[in-house]
C-alpha cells in the first residue's frame, strides 16, 4: 500500500503502476510520537499524519499547507520508508497551472514506476479513473463539510443524523471527471495532460486560490444541513465556516474534532439536537407503557437525566404540572431515574404503570429503562423554557457538566444552540470544584459571593489554572467574597461570549442548578445588560419539555 492524505493525490496513477493508496485518515490513542519529534500545537491532523506515516512504507504528500511541509520534513527523517514523495500542488487551474502539475505527474510516474519495478498501465489507469467518479446525491441528504474526519467519527455522524450523510470534506469530496472519449488513442503525455486539469477541475478545497466552485456544493437542491468539521490548531477551517454561515441560509452544525478518540456522549447530543431541529417528527420511541388504566391516558412524564441531578415532571392532558422531584443523579443515570420516579408516585399515590408515556432527556437518557422516548435537552429545554414564557428568545442553561445557549423564533423552534468543547469551564462542577477550595458548600457560596468588596478577576476559566490562581489569592489573604464574585464575573464572561456567538438576544432565560446562584446571575446580567427570567425551579425546565413532548406525541 501506499498512504496519501489530499484529494488531489493522483490516486488512479499510482493504480496504474500496481500500487494500492489508502488514505490515512485514523484516529490516534496519543501523539506521542509526534510530539516527541516535532512540537505539542502542531495540527492534530499532521500529528496523526506523522504517526500513521512512520508505520506506512510509502507514503505520498501534497504542500498544501506548512504543517504538511513541517510532517514531510520529519517523515523525511526516517530511513524505512521505501518510497516518500512530496508533491508541489497548484492553488489555482490556469494553464499555467495545469502545465505545472503535469510536469509533477511525469516525475511522479518516473519516480514510482522506477521504485517498483513496474510499468504503466493504460487499462488500469482508465478503469481507475471512472471509478473515482462520484456524483452528489439525487435525494435530500447532509453534507459534512470542513476537515477531514476520522472514520469513526463519520460512523458516529452517520448514526446520529436522520437523513444520509455524503462526506464532502477535503479528503472525501473526491469526483474526478471521466476520461474523454479518444483517451485510449492518446500518448502518455497527452494523457497526462489531461489528467492534471481533470484533477484541478474537482470541486475545489479552500486551500485553492478559487474555491467559487465550492458553490456547487452549499448550492445543491437536496442538500438539507451541515455538519461543519474544524480541526483543532487550524484557522482555515473556522474562517472557511465564517463565510459559509454569511454566504448560506442552510442549517449548520459546528464541531472540532482532534484525532483522538472522544467520548460521544455531547458530540452525540449536538447532533442529535441538530437533527431534531431539520426533522421535529423524528423519533426514538420505545414500547409504550401499559395503559391498562383509566388513569393511564391522564399522566405524562418528563425526565431530565443530567450529570449532577435528575429531574422529574409530571403533567396531565390540561398540561397541569402535578408532581416534581430533583434527585442527585450518582455514579449510575439508571439508580437516579429510579428513585426521581419513585418520589414522583409517592406523591401521586401511584404505581409506575399509571404513565401513558416518559419522555426521557439529558445525558442518561439512553440508560433509563422505563423511557417510553428520548429527545435531546436541547430540544426540551427550548419546549419547556416557550411553555413556561412564550416571549424568550435566548436560553442559557448552566448545568452540572455543560454550558448551552438555545436561540429560538417566535414559535419557540431551535433557530441555533452551541454547547462548551470538552471543559467544565463555567459548569456547576467548576463552581463545585472551587467551594471545595474555599472549604465552602454551595449555598454559602452562593450568598458570600453578593457580598463582595474589591473588585478580583480571575483569569483562567480552566478549572485546574482557576484551582489555582484561587489558592494564590488566599494566600494573598483576600476574602472569600472577593474571590467568588471573581469567579462569577469569569462564569458570565465565558457565558455572554457563547451568547454573542450563538447570537442570542433577549428576552434571556436562564435555566439549569446555577441559575439558583445569585451571585452569577447577577454577573451574567451586567453583561448581557438584560434582566434573565429565572423560574422557582430551574433544574426543571429540560424535564417540563420533555412532559410536554411525551403528551404531544403520545
Amino acid at each position: 500500500m501506499i498512504g496519501y492524505t489530499c484529494k488531489y493525490t493522483p490516486a488512479e496513477l499510482l493504480r496504474a503502476f500496481g500500487g494500492d493508496p489508502v488514505l490515512l485518515d485514523g484516529e490516534e490513542a496519543d501523539f506521542e510520537l509526534a510530539e516527541s519529534l516535532t512540537h505539542a500545537n502542531l495540527c492534530c491532523h499532521a500529528k496523526a499524519l506523522i504517526q500513521q506515516g512512520s508505520r506506512t512504507d510509502a507514503l505520498i504528500m501534497m504542500d498544501c499547507c506548512d504543517s504538511l511541509r513541517r510532517s514531510y520534513d520529519v517523515l523525511s527523517l526516517d530511513s524505512r520508508h521505501t518510497f516518500l514523495k512530496l508533491m508541489d500542488l497548484p492553488h489555482e487551474n490556469g494553464q499555467c497551472a495545469r502545465e505545472r502539475f503535469k510536469q509533477e505527474l511525469l516525475r511522479l510516474a518516473a519516480a514510482y514506476g522506477g521504485s517498483r519495478g513496474t510499468d504503466f498501465s493504460r487499462d488500469a489507469f482508465l478503469v481507475a479513473c471512472r471509478e473515482s467518479s462520484q456524483p452528489l446525491p439525487n435525494e435530500p441528504f447532509l453534507a459534512v463539510l470542513g476537515a477531514r474526519v476520522s472514520p469513526p467519527l463519520l460512523d458516529l455522524i452517520q448514526k446520529q443524523l436522520a437523513l444520509p450523510v455524503v462526506n464532502l470534506t477535503c479528503s472525501g469530496n473526491r469526483n474526478l471527471e471521466a476520461p474523454p472519449q479518444d483517451a485510449e488513442n492518446m500518448d502518455f503525455d497527452q494523457l497526462m495532460d489531461w489528467y492534471s486539469g481533470a484533477l484541478l477541475r474537482m470541486i475545489p478545497c479552500m486551500r485553492m486560490t478559487s474555491v467559487a466552485g465550492r458553490k456547487e456544493l452549499t448550492n445543491h437542491p437536496q442538500l438539507k444541513g451541515i455538519v461543519y468539521n474544524t480541526v483543532k490548531f487550524c484557522d482555515f477551517y473556522s474562517f472557511d465556516y465564517a463565510a459559509l454561515k454569511r454566504e448560506t441560509a442552510i442549517p449548520i452544525l459546528k464541531i472540532e474534532s482532534d484525532y483522538m478518540p472522544q467520548p460521544s456522549g455531547q458530540l452525540s447530543t449536538r447532533l442529535e439536537a441538530f437533527s431534531e431541529s431539520l426533522l421535529p417528527e423524528r423519533s426514538h420511541r420505545r414500547t409504550p407503557m401499559n395503559k391498562t388504566t383509566e388513569r393511564a391516558a391522564s399522566l405524562y412524564a418528563g425526565i431530565d437525566s443530567g450529570s449532577t441531578t435528575t429531574n422529574m415532571v409530571v403533567i396531565n392532558e390540561k398540561k397541569e404540572i402535578l408532581a416534581s422531584a430533583i434527585v442527585r443523579t450518582g455514579a449510575k443515570a439508571q439508580n437516579g431515574a429510579k428513585a426521581a420516579l419513585e418520589e414522583v408516585c409517592r406523591q401521586l399515590s401511584v404505581q409506575p404503570e399509571a404513565f401513558a408515556a416518559i419522555m426521557a432527556t439529558g445525558y442518561g437518557r439512553s440508560n433509563i429503562p422505563f423511557a417510553t422516548d428520548t429527545k435531546t435537552e436541547i430540544t426540551c429545554h427550548a419546549r419547556g423554557a416557550f411553555f413556561l414564557n412564550p416571549a424568550i428568545r435566548t436560553i442559557v442553561d448552566i448545568g452540572g457538566q455543560d454550558s448551552k445557549v438555545i436561540c429560538l423564533d417566535e414559535n419557540g423552534a431551535v433557530t441555533n444552540f452551541i454547547m462548551n468543547d470538552k471543559c467544565a469551564a463555567g459548569t456547576g462542577r467548576f463552581l463545585e470544584m472551587m467551594a471545595r477550595t474555599l472549604e465552602l458548600d454551595m449555598d454559602q457560596m452562593s450568598r458570600q459571593g453578593l457580598t463582595w468588596k474589591k473588585d478580583l478577576t480571575i483569569s483562567s476559566m480552566c478549572t485546574v489554572f482557576a484551582e489555582s490562581e484561587v489558592i494564590s489569592l488566599i494566600a494573598d489573604n483576600h476574602t472569600d467574597s472577593d474571590i467568588i464574585h471573581g469567579l462569577n464575573k469569569s462564569i458570565a464572561a465565558k457565558t455572554a461570549s457563547m451568547v454573542s456567538r450563538a447570537k442570542g438576544t433577549g428576552p434571556y432565560m436562564m435555566t439549569g442548578g446555577v441559575a439558583r446562584n445569585k451571585g452569577v446571575v447577577q454577573a451574567l446580567e451586567a453583561r448581557l445588560g438584560e434582566n434573565l427570567y429565572i423560574t422557582d425551579a430551574p433544574d426543571l425546565c429540560g424535564a417540563i419539555g420533555a412532559a410536554l413532548f411525551a403528551l404531544e406525541e403520545s
